[in-house]
C-alpha cells in the first residue's frame, strides 16, 4: 500500500507479529533502475520474512530491477497486476496487464532466468468487462504455464473508470472465486485477499485458500492482529503494546539519527491504543509534539497498557 507499507510500519508491525509475512510498497522497475535502488530496496533484518512489491510491463527491465533487489536478502518477488489507478493505467502497469497474461508471463520467465526465482504474481479477478470466473482462471493458467506457482488475488475486479479508492468498494467481493480457484488448482498456493477485517476471517478463508493477506486493517487497527502468531502459527509469542512503544522509541532514536523524519516513524503506532482508555491524548501527543524518543514514552504515560 502506498504511503502504509513502508519501512518504519513493517519494523513497527514486526514487533506485533514475528511471522505474518510483510510486503512492501510497489515500487516500479524503473525507480530502481534509474534513481537510488539503495534507497528503495533498504530495508533492516528484522523486517523478514518480506516480499517486494514490483510493477513492471518490460519483461527486460522487470529482470534487471529483480536482479538488483535479490542481493537485499526479500524472500519474495511479488510483481502487481492490479492497481488501477490512472498513473500505472498511463505507464501501463498493474491492472492493466489482467488483458496481457503473456506478457506478465514473459515478465515471470525473464526474472527466473535472471535471478532463479519465481516471482508471485498479485492480481485482480478481472477488468469490469470480464466474466470474472473466466477472466481468472484463464489469467491464471496462462502464467502459471511460464512457472509461477504463487498467486495473490485481490477478490474484485478492477474498474479502471474509478479511482483507486471507489475501486477498494465498488467492485463487489467474490472470495468464493478465489476458493474455487484454488480447487481447480490445488498445485499453485492461492492467497486471497480484500475487506479481510480480522483474523476470524483469516482463519474462514484457510480453510479454503493457502493464504489470507490483510491491507489497510493492519494499518488502521493493526492490534487486532496480535494474536496472529499465537492462532495461526502456533508460536508462544504475545506481543505486549507497551513493550511495543518501548522498542519503537529505540527505533525511533536510531532513525532520527539517520536524518528520518519522527512523523515517518510514529505514524503508525498513531492507532495503537485503539479502543483503550487515554487512546485519544495518546493520537494527539503524536501527532501535536515533535516526535522524540521522550515524547513517546511520555505518550506513553496516557494510556493503559493492555495486553
Amino acid at each position: 500500500m502506498l504511503d502504509r507499507t513502508d519501512r518504519h510500519f513493517r519494523f513497527f508491525f514486526r514487533q506485533i507479529s514475528r511471522r505474518a509475512r510483510l510486503y512492501t510498497e510497489m515500487v516500479v522497475d524503473r525507480a530502481l533502475l534509474r534513481g537510488d535502488p539503495e534507497r528503495l530496496l533498504f530495508h533492516r533484518p528484522e523486517e523478514r520474512p518480506l516480499a517486494l512489491q514490483i510493477a513492471s510491463r518490460d519483461p527486460k527491465e522487470a529482470a534487471r530491477a529483480a536482479g538488483l533487489a535479490l542481493p537485499h536478502g526479500f524472500d519474495e518477488i511479488n510483481l502487481n497486476v492490479g492497481c488501477p489507478s490512472e498513473k500505472s493505467q498511463r505507464m501501463g502497469i498493474g491492472a492493466v496487464l489482467l488483458r496481457e497474461p503473456d506478457r506478465v508471463a514473459a515478465i515471470a520467465e525473464a526474472v527466473h532466468a535472471e535471478t532463479g526465482v519465481w516471482i508471485s504474481v498479485k492480481h485482480r479477478l478481472g477488468l469490469e468487462e470480464d466474466d470474472e470466473e473466466t477472466a481468472l482462471f484463464r489469467f491464471v493458467e496462462r502464467v502459471a504455464k511460464a512457472g509461477v506457482r504463487v498467486f495473490l488475488v485481490h477478490a474484485r475486479k478492477a474498474r479502471l473508470d474509478l479511482s483507486t479508492r471507489k475501486n477498494r468498494a465498488v467492485p463487489p467481493l467474490r472470495h468464493d472465486l478465489v476458493h474455487r480457484l484454488k480447487a481447480a488448482f490445488p498445485e499453485l498456493t492461492v492467497v486471497t485477499n480484500g475487506g479481510i477485517q480480522d483474523l476470524e476471517a483469516v482463519r474462514r478463508h484457510l480453510e479454503g485458500v493457502d493464504g489470507a493477506m490483510v491491507g489497510r486493517a493492519a494499518y488502521e487497527d493493526p492490534w487486532r492482529f496480535a494474536g496472529v502468531d499465537a492462532e495461526l502459527f502456533g508460536e508462544a509469542h504475545r506481543p505486549d503494546r507497551c513493550r511495543v512503544v518501548r522498542t519503537m522509541a529505540g527505533y525511533l532514536e536510531a532513525e532520527l539519527q539517520r536524518g528520518t523524519p519522527g512523523r515517518a516513524v510514529v505514524r503508525p503506532l498513531v492507532p495503537l491504543f485503539r479502543g483503550v482508555p487515554g487512546a485519544r491524548d495518546w493520537r494527539r501527543a503524536l501527532t501535536e509534539d515533535p516526535p522524540t524518543p521522550a515524547t513517546l514514552l511520555a505518550a506513553l504515560a496516557l494510556v493503559e497498557c493492555p495486553k
